[in-house]
């Protein structure tokens, strides 16, 4: 993906469902949450583990389907081997970008939403993109 498809799917997206949150602060997921509530992004965390709770300031859910309101991306924080479910579980919500986050690397998740019709971003993490771009917007 060019990064003009990036920038575009940053600039557009206002809501985020983060799969995979953590409550470590060493954690990338947590370092990317924070990051992306600073930059002004609506940013829901998911963790069945968590669900009820607060995580910066947020309430966590269980499950994408969970979630009250519509969302614009599902950025995953999970291993390789479970993108392809969190895939279908995006295209349930009507999601309009699977962002795989680095090292998330699953062909088929990626075919699976695209032809789904969503925008996916594979191996690659919004908030580097972001720092690498120069934004906030």
């Amino acid at each position: 993906m060019v990064d003009s498809e990036i920038y575009d799917i940053l600039r557009s997206v206002k809501t985020i469902a983060l799969v995979g949150a953590s409550d470590k602060e060493d954690r990338p997921s947590y370092k990317v949450m924070k990051f992306l509530l600073e930059q002004g992004y609506e940013v829901i965390p998911v963790n069945p583990v968590m669900a009820g709770q607060s995580l910066l300031d947020q309430k966590c859910y269980a499950s994408l389907q969970e979630i009250p309101v519509s969302i614009d991306m599902v950025d995953v924080f999970r291993q390789s081997s479970f993108a392809l479910e969190i895939a279908k579980e995006a295209i349930k919500i009507n999601a309009k970008v699977l962002w795989l986050q680095i090292g998330v690397i699953n062909e088929e998740a990626k075919a699976l939403a695209e032809n789904a019709g969503l925008r996916v971003v594979m191996d690659s993490c919004p908030k580097k993109e972001i720092e690498a771009h120069g934004l906030p917007w």
